[in-house]
């Protein structure tokens, strides 16, 4: 998934308890009794007590003049208060056991994002062409940040390589692709993005309200208080940018201190990228992608039909695929065109290649990849590494 491409901001929201002098919503008529309390001095919570409380009906005007105001609050007095969101955290109390207070203190917290639904609603895998989704991660910036990145954790590198059997230069790429090698860990609240995705964009409610209950299981078992995490728009976090279900199944302490922390600790987030791709079946032996020509345009009647290899080589070379002779006939494959400023190119994807299309379900993405990981190994061994 793409990086946010500024920088990480602080935490939002917060606790109606966090905001001194705020009152709740009544649910119901805003205009019917609504009760404004006035504090005093005292001894109760937080140092004060109710003096006085007064009843009071509004006019019509004024009640114009509250719904305008209601209609200006704060996002966060919304996700807790929806029968939905009641609904959900039933659910998860039930389901997973999860403490009542604990997740109303989370939903209090959460913070609807429109920056989250227009993001998500234009990823640039689907809205830029090859040349240009390449020219966003080929450049020597990237490249050589992924050199440097080797260098300083070739012991971490060295050691997922042996042990997860993934070459170092797609654990870097990886890394280089998601997050530029740590510099854009994203700027949304994941409660933020993942509320916002589950509750209030219907394309793909159900994935995210998945993906919403992941993170809160993830923030129990890590001990994380659910309203400080941050990541990108669709809720990926750390240097590899998982998503929490991702996070709870992969992700590793490869370093031993017991904890899988992905958002500080570089050797583990390499060793979590690594174990993802081996439980996906990264396999190392063969190309994961080959260039071809075309030289009967039949073949381009199955190009672009998904991700899946569907087809075996020797029925794409049969069809009029022009294939390095290295590739055998029965490898599974799958053809994608690739965008150029002044027309296209060929491409197989093949066992591996549809392996990091596991990570983020985009041909653009895994020959991103596959390119830059090629380009960091060249400028390593060229600098002598």
């Amino acid at each position: 998934m793409l990086p946010a491409k500024d920088s990480p901001g602080t935490s939002r929201g917060g606790d109606f308890r966090d905001l001194p002098g705020q009152a709740r919503p009544r649910r119901g008529d805003p205009c019917g009794r609504p009760i404004i309390a006035r504090r005093g001095r005292g001894t109760g919570r937080g140092g004060a007590t109710p003096a006085r409380v007064r009843r009071r009906r509004f006019g019509p005007l004024a009640c114009a003049l509250a719904l305008g105001a209601l209609s200006v609050l704060p996002a966060w007095s919304d996700y807790w208060t929806r029968p939905e969101v009641g609904d959900y955290i039933d659910g998860l109390v039930v389901d997973h056991a999860l403490d009542r207070d604990w997740l109303i203190r989370a939903f209090r917290g959460a913070v609807k994002s429109d920056d989250v639904i227009r993001k998500i609603s234009k990823p640039a895998e689907k809205a830029l062409a090859w040349h240009e989704y390449r020219a966003i991660f080929l450049t020597d910036k990237r490249i050589d940040g992924g050199v440097e990145f080797w260098q300083a954790h070739r012991d971490a590198l060295d050691a997922a390589t042996r042990r997860f059997d993934v070459p170092s230069e797609i654990i870097v790429a990886i890394i280089g692709v998601e997050t530029f090698y740590g510099r854009y860990l994203g700027t949304h609240r994941v409660i933020d993005a993942l509320s916002t995705l589950a509750f209030d964009y219907p394309p793909r409610s159900a994935f995210f309200k998945s993906e919403l209950t992941q993170f809160l299981l993830l923030a129990r078992e890590e001990g994380k208080d659910p309203l400080e995490p941050v990541g990108s728009y669709a809720g990926a976090m750390g240097y590899g940018q998982f998503i929490s279900s991702s996070y709870r199944h992969y992700s590793v302490d490869f370093d031993g201190d017991g904890r899988r922390d992905i958002w500080t600790n570089k050797t583990d987030a390499i060793g979590s990228v690594a174990n993802y791709f081996a439980r996906h079946g990264w396999r190392g032996r063969n190309d994961p992608a080959v260039r071809v020509e075309i030289g009967d345009e039949r073949v381009l009647k199955v190009a672009d039909a998904g991700l899946e290899l569907a087809h075996t080589v020797g029925e794409l070379r049969a069809l009029g695929a022009v294939v390095p002779d290295r590739v055998a006939d029965d490898e599974k494959a799958a053809l994608f065109t690739m965008g150029l400023a002044d027309g296209s190119e060929y491409w197989l994807g093949l066992h591996d290649f549809y392996v990091i299309t596991r990570y983020n379900r985009s041909a653009l993405y895994a020959l991103a990849v596959l390119q830059l990981s090629e380009a960091i190994g060249s400028r390593l061994r060229a600098a002598g590494g």
